[in-house]
């Protein structure tokens, strides 16, 4: 395998202009543009028929992370402006993150960080009806930040709060939803529900995997109709997703960590469909499949492995083998010798021109920003068939970025 650290980002520059940025989600989701690239080839059409245009015995698999309302602002007396930007619980299984009552500990990046000198910062905000807490109407919740010491650019704070409340609760009500910082806007109404996926269930992402932002109860219905299989798994998105690559090789680019969760029922169900078409809906799900592929490997060279934990650079230290039966497998006997029925992991892979896919055939996605390690991804899948692509979509009036149109890619 040619080692890739010396691609120059430069080479995955295009121009985007802002007003090709799509600021707004379409009023119905499915009716977003959908360019196809098929063995060469390179057409459009609506999102709403890509049911019709994936290839018969089909599997789909989604990412059903779901973004939480991760930015929390506060006032200090001073009239100074705080803001909190959740990014993962600090030594705590992210599901137990969210039951907690009282009291949690997260790691967060803080804005305005120089004004916050000393003190706790407070915050009233108004909780919703939670017969499970003991209240049947809306009642005023008391929310307390601590900040600790550091953790590289970010740092850890203890929250406390009032009301018998979970986390997962109060930061719905006391939080604002992420966007992405290149929509350039605050988050309004209607983001709180289309900056998700309709499928959206465990709580965990600072940002959305737009490539599902397109999918609907309609569209479901469709893919069911054309007996297209599905399945779902959960990589928790983090902030670095938009961490722009700053050097001139991708080698000095430091990927971030990402939680993923898979069932055993999803590792089996990939396992019977080998030899047909899997299709990974978004660059997160793509990195996921991948990323279990290499967990495999690693269970290979040592089966007693105690976590799942893939590197960065981990495909590019020679040529790997094994087959996705032998890989997965290795995977559900692990699962089996720790009497788990969930695989629970971490990844920084990174895929880039040079990489041979072991899991997917095509994929979902949207259109990505340049310079990104998200354009890395669909590279190593087409080639610099990217740039046609690309050219096209900016030449017919495509939008681009989270709100913006996908592109279904069949190499």
């Amino acid at each position: 395998m040619n080692d890739p650290k010396s691609i120059a980002i430069s080479d995955y520059d295009y121009p985007l202009p802002e007003e090709r940025i799509a600021k707004y989600p379409l009023a119905q989701r499915d009716q977003s543009k959908l360019l196809v690239y098929k063995n060469g080839t390179v057409t459009e059409d609506l999102f709403r028929n890509v049911p019709d245009l994936l290839p018969d015995d089909t599997l789909l698999v989604f990412n059903n992370t779901k973004v939480i309302h991760a930015r929390l602002v506060f006032q200090k007396e001073t009239g100074s402006t705080i803001e909190i930007f959740c990014l993962e619980p600090f030594q705590t299984a992210i599901s137990e993150a969210f039951e907690q009552r009282e009291r949690c500990t997260w790691l967060c990046f803080i804005g305005n960080n120089k004004k916050w000198k000393s003190g706790i910062l407070t915050k009233e905000v108004t909780a919703n009806p939670s017969p499970l807490s003991g209240h049947n109407s809306q009642a005023t919740i008391t929310l307390t930040a601590t900040r600790r010491e550091p953790v590289g650019n970010a740092w850890i704070v203890d929250f406390s709060w009032t009301g018998g409340i979970s986390f997962a609760e109060l930061i719905e009500c006391a939080g604002v939803i992420p966007l992405p910082p290149y929509l350039h806007r605050e988050a309004e109404r209607d983001d709180n529900t289309r900056y998700q996926t309709v499928y959206a269930d465990p709580m965990g992402s600072v940002a959305a995997p737009t490539a599902g932002l397109h999918f609907t109860d309609e569209v479901f219905n469709h893919l069911n109709s054309r007996h297209i299989a599905t399945e779902f798994l959960t990589l928790h998105v983090g902030a670095g997703t938009f961490k722009p690559v700053s050097s001139e090789t991708i080698g000095e680019h430091e990927m971030h960590t990402e939680k993923i969760v898979v069932h055993r029922s999803t590792i089996q169900h990939i396992l019977q469909h080998d030899g047909k078409p899997l299709i990974a809906v978004g660059t997160t799900s793509v990195r996921t499949l991948e990323s279990i592929y290499w967990f495999g490997i690693q269970l290979g060279k040592d089966p007693t492995a105690k976590a799942m934990h893939v590197e960065q650079w981990e495909p590019y230290k020679g040529d790997a083998t094994p087959s996705l039966c032998e890989a997965y497998g290795n995977v559900l006997a692990w699962l089996d010798s720790q009497s788990l029925d969930t695989l629970y992991g971490e990844t920084r892979l990174i895929i880039a021109p040079g990489y041979k896919y072991h899991v997917i055939n095509g994929m979902i996605t949207n259109f990505h920003q340049p310079k990104s390690t998200l354009l890395l991804l669909v590279s190593a899948l087409i080639g610099d068939r990217w740039k046609d692509c690309y050219r096209y979509a900016l030449d017919h009036n495509f939008r681009f970025l989270s709100y913006g149109d996908s592109c279904l890619l069949l190499p």
